[in-house]
């Protein structure tokens, strides 16, 4: 038997098996296009989730207070020798290969101004803020570099403050009051949007030191340093570690480097990708029971056509072949129709909710419909062998 014979053959029982053929790959196709949907929407997440960590740059360190114990969280106030300081970020300045380093103190607190008032958060930053986070002033200017022990109270909002408080109006030069306390706008930042669940835009900033006064705090929340690109982690990390313990005399402090956290995250987020996108692969087991209950009675009912077959001089291993390639290609028909539809639900539910985030991963379109063939040719080897074992004379007699 010729190769284009078997294959002429093999193709010739989906013809002839229309309605069999179509529900076994059918099975296939749902496990396939659960597969790319669960997977689409994983890696969907997952390249959100990175992408609104890395916007602000992964060449940042930050070091809070308190020393991270041995169960793993931030014993922060309450563990902390000695708070961290604006002095400290200060010092940090010296550290080599450091580029940029703000002070950070957050809070929530009422602005009031024109007659109106609202709650929005509060930013106590240095005026290396918006060059460490990569974000732009539209009016006006940032913080200004001087003496943060002396900082005088100016302000800069952001844009939906600045829209809800003064409206059209110049703000520039306007006083606004923040939890009581008289602030001259001296900027308005450019739109930013929501960053994690975080809005940018409805926000003020004020110097480190007048945030520390205005909440009452002991020390900073939190001092961010970026480096610069070329340097080596590690040792910018080494360095700045070393700066601290020769300020605090210990480590009570926490470093966090950005990149080692997005490294841990997106190892995290690939786990979760495989195990959704092995949830859709239990379908694909289903789809491969029916190929293996459609093939055995494919066999029963053809062994007539077997005998022929072998009596014409067909081998035994074409025979197995000829059953294992009509396997396999239900298989990987039905998985090029599980990748159209999983692609085409994926894309339609995009659109349905432009926020969701979606994206289908090549290596898991072209893995699922390989372990369709695959399944297709486990699932096949049963009925095939059956098929190629059955005796010729034996065969031609069954009706």
């Amino acid at each position: 038997m010729f190769f284009t014979d078997l294959l002429r053959l093999t193709t010739s029982t989906f013809a002839a098996y229309k309605q069999r053929s179509f529900l076994t790959g059918l099975g296939i196709a749902i496990g396939i296009a659960a597969v790319i949907l669960l997977t689409s929407i994983g890696e969907g997440l997952h390249q959100f989730v990175l992408s609104e960590f890395t916007q602000f740059g992964s060449n940042i360190i930050g070091i809070q207070p308190g020393k991270t114990q041995t169960h793993g969280a931030n014993v922060g106030i309450i563990g902390s020798i000695r708070q961290i300081s604006i002095e400290d970020a200060e010092a940090l300045r010296r550290v080599p290969n450091v580029e940029y380093v703000t002070p950070v103190v957050q809070g929530n607190a009422e602005v009031k101004a024109n007659g109106k008032s609202r709650r929005t958060t509060v930013y106590g930053a240095g005026a290396d803020f918006p060059l460490a986070f990569h974000l732009s002033v539209q009016v006006g200017s940032f913080l200004p570099a001087e003496d943060p022990t002396q900082a005088r109270a100016f302000v800069v909002l952001g844009s939906k403050v600045r829209n809800e408080i003064f409206g059209v109006t110049n703000p520039l030069g306007n006083y606004l009051r923040v939890g009581g306390q008289r602030y001259r706008v001296i900027g308005v930042m450019a739109p930013k949007g929501q960053v994690l669940g975080f809005d940018l835009d409805d926000t003020v900033y004020i110097p480190a030191a007048r945030g520390l006064e205005l909440f009452n705090r002991p020390g900073l929340m939190e001092i961010d340093a970026t480096y610069q690109s070329s340097a080596d982690p590690d040792k910018v990390e080494a360095a700045i570690r070393n700066a601290m313990m020769a300020r605090h005399g210990r480590e009570d402090f926490t470093i966090i480097p950005q990149a080692k956290a997005l490294e841990v995250m997106s190892s995290v987020l690939d786990v979760i990708t495989f195990a959704v996108g092995a949830l859709g692969g239990i379908s694909l087991l289903v789809g491969g029971v029916g190929i293996l209950t459609i093939m055995t009675m494919a066999v029963t009912e053809r062994i007539s056509e077997i005998g022929l077959l072998r009596a014409l001089g067909a081998q035994q291993n074409q025979v197995l072949m000829l059953f294992l390639g009509e396997a396999m290609l239900l298989a990987a028909a039905g998985g090029l129709a599980g990748l159209a539809m999983g692609f085409g639900i994926a894309q339609a539910l995009h659109w349905l909710f432009p926020a969701m985030p979606v994206h289908t991963p090549i290596f898991f379109a072209v893995l699922a419909e390989c372990s369709a063939v695959v399944i297709g040719l486990v699932a096949g080897v049963m009925p095939a062998r059956r098929a190629a074992l059955l005796d010729p004379v034996e065969a031609l007699r069954t009706e």
